[in-house]
């Protein structure tokens, strides 16, 4: 299994983790990072991933609840939920990596962490953005850093 999806797969466990336990009184990234003593979170790519999500979660949630019919967020599983929003911050924020790779890893993630529908569900989300941003009707966003 390569980097990425090791770091896509801890990135799922810390924002589930940060999804369940809202305790502003320590960083979640930091503590879920200490717990992981002989298998560290894959690197730049995980808090890329991570910190991605964190700092754009309003507009990413507010994509997946436009793209998922009769949907709303905080009715889909932690799982499913958390795997969305990597995805789509990939899709909208990552030009570096292209929409078919984001949205075949969110399903195998889906897959092996999620239910026995979540691919499915993860896919129909996800390709809904996809052919729109193909369409020029949802557009990347540029990264302020670069």
């Amino acid at each position: 299994m390569g980097t990425r999806r090791i770091s896509r797969e801890q990135a799922l466990q810390a924002l589930f983790y940060m999804d369940m336990h809202r305790d502003p009184e320590e960083d979640p990234v930091e503590l879920f990072c200490s717990c992981f003593t002989q298998d560290k979170p894959a690197g730049p790519f995980f808090h890329r991933l991570v910190d991605g999500v964190r700092e754009n979660r309003e507009t990413i949630d507010a994509v997946i609840e436009q793209f998922s019919s009769n949907w709303k967020i905080s009715r889909m599983s932690c799982v499913d939920r958390n795997i969305l929003r990597i995805a789509v911050y990939e899709l909208l924020y990552c030009a570096d990596i292209p929409p078919k790779v984001s949205i075949n890893e969110a399903i195998d993630v889906g897959k092996r962490f999620g239910t026995e529908e979540s691919g499915a569900f993860i896919n129909g989300i996800l390709d809904s953005i996809r052919l729109a941003m193909e369409a020029d009707k949802l557009q990347r966003i540029p990264k302020t850093d670069e």
